[in-house]
């Protein structure tokens, strides 16, 4: 049986050192892809940008500079508050966000009890996902 964590939460998108827009964001997490965040973030009345990051650099990012690449999270500071630090890239453009540490930690915790960090092999079907990559080559 496959379990599902989720959240909602209002991200900040950094515009410039004194400036930001807010970003409404959803994160998914699916037992039956233990690796795996899916974040999906409202940037419009109708238009959403999704992403998929490991669960371990999130997790990671909340105490240390992690990721290389396209994902990149830290932990910082931003009006007095407990904040990480996430950097997106793509060829359609770069974002910073940042994102309130204590729901992202609240989040993880509950991830961590459906799938404990350690653990995520026993919940990946191998035989199922390899059949899904052949199938589409």
């Amino acid at each position: 049986m496959n379990t599902t964590v989720s959240c909602e939460l209002h991200l900040r998108l950094v515009v410039s050192s004194e400036s930001s827009l807010p970003v409404p964001a959803g994160l998914r997490y699916d037992t039956s892809d233990p690796y795996a965040v899916h974040a999906t973030f409202h940037t419009g009345a109708e238009e959403t940008v999704e992403w998929v990051f490991a669960r371990d650099l999130l997790a990671e990012g909340l105490h240390r500079p992690t990721g290389t690449g396209d994902v990149r999270v830290w932990p910082s500071r931003s009006h007095g508050q407990g904040v990480a630090c996430i950097a997106l890239s793509s060829p359609e453009g770069e974002a910073l966000l940042e994102a309130p540490a204590r729901a992202l930690e609240s989040f993880l915790k509950r991830t961590d009890a459906a799938v404990p960090p350690g653990t995520e092999h026993r919940h990946f079907d191998l035989d199922t996902e390899l059949s899904h990559i052949l199938a589409e080559s």
